[in-house]
């Protein structure tokens, strides 16, 4: 069973508290039959939970937010059943891949669940890095912010609430999540820029969220790093995050988490860590009562901030 540690703690004192949940599992574990050793390793082998789940999804519409380069990029929508009371929520997310893989699909139960919740649900189509081509990880950045504009723009015909407004996004599509509230100038020359791209709100799943030497993409993006370094970008006004991070993550390490939970305090934003103890990369996308209990946290989170819920 995995331990869950959700804090608004500095990472000092959260690190303390992990150790002490460590302590106590190993204390555990040494205590126990050498078959109940071994049962835990078996259960913590890697699946494809949400990959099997999103093979039947399909979004109620899909449209193009963004023409560029003579390639369309769309948003695949996901609407709540019944008549509207009035504009609803939005639940917008990125999907992962290092930024140069991956697709929309990956992120529709997690549309699917917000629009079952009364939100529109919306995964996002965004243009993926090669190396030795034209496109850079500063584009995908580009892509999130006017999609996020996009929708802001046209709220109205998409029955959104434009001040009701969630970034989702898991591992680099974290990444891009963060960069809607955080990367101000890091734009597409042809966006309205008079229409906001900061959401009211950040749902971030094992994100890439510090890309120094210490943390992941720091090849990818080059020298100007820093410019996307979630990490190092904080600044007063970031939206309230919930961050799901798993301390035994390897592809972007935890310590990355702490570090933008600490900037983030200090800040003065509000923030929410879940440390899950142990727990790999995305995670909530391997194991059923993962998933299950991350959309649990979710939905309480985004309940607090007044998105609407069933």
């Amino acid at each position: 069973m995995a331990r869950f540690v959700s804090s608004s703690l500095p990472p000092c004192i959260m690190k303390s508290v992990i150790l002490a949940l460590c302590f106590i599992a190993f204390s555990q574990l040494v205590s126990a039959p050498l078959s109940a050793q071994t049962a835990p390793a078996a259960a913590k082998r890697p699946s494809n939970y949400v990959g099997e789940l999103v093979k039947t999804i399909q979004p109620a519409r899909e449209l193009v937010y963004k023409k560029i380069n003579g390639r369309e990029l769309r948003l695949y929508i996901f609407e709540p059943s019944g008549k509207a009371a009035g504009p609803r929520p939005c639940f917008v997310s990125y999907h992962g891949g290092g930024w140069t893989s991956g697709g929309p699909r990956s992120m529709f139960s997690f549309t699917e669940w917000a629009a079952k919740h009364g939100m529109v649900g919306i995964s996002v189509e965004y243009r993926r890095y090669k190396a030795g081509t034209d496109v850079t990880v500063f584009d995908c950045v580009k892509d999130a912010r006017s999609a996020m504009r996009y929708i802001r723009a046209h709220a109205a015909e998409l029955g959104i609430d434009p001040n009701r407004i969630a970034a989702n996004g898991a591992s680099a599509g974290g990444h891009l999540a963060a960069a809607t509230a955080l990367f101000t100038g890091i734009d597409e020359a042809t966006d309205d820029r008079s229409v906001s791209c900061v959401p009211q709100a950040l749902v971030l799943f094992s994100p890439v969220i510090d890309t120094s030497a210490e943390g992941y993409g720091n090849k990818k993006i080059g020298e100007r790093w820093k410019e996307l370094s979630p990490a190092d970008r904080v600044v007063k006004g970031v939206p309230p995050t919930l961050l799901f991070h798993g301390t035994g993550d390897t592809t972007t390490p935890f310590k990355g988490a702490e570090k933008f939970q600490l900037a983030m305090t200090r800040a003065g934003n509000k923030i929410e860590l879940v440390a899950v103890e142990g727990a790999i990369h995305t995670y909530m996308f391997k194991d059923a009562a993962l998933y299950d209990e991350t959309l649990r946290r979710m939905e309480a989170f985004l309940r607090g901030l007044g998105f609407a819920g069933k």
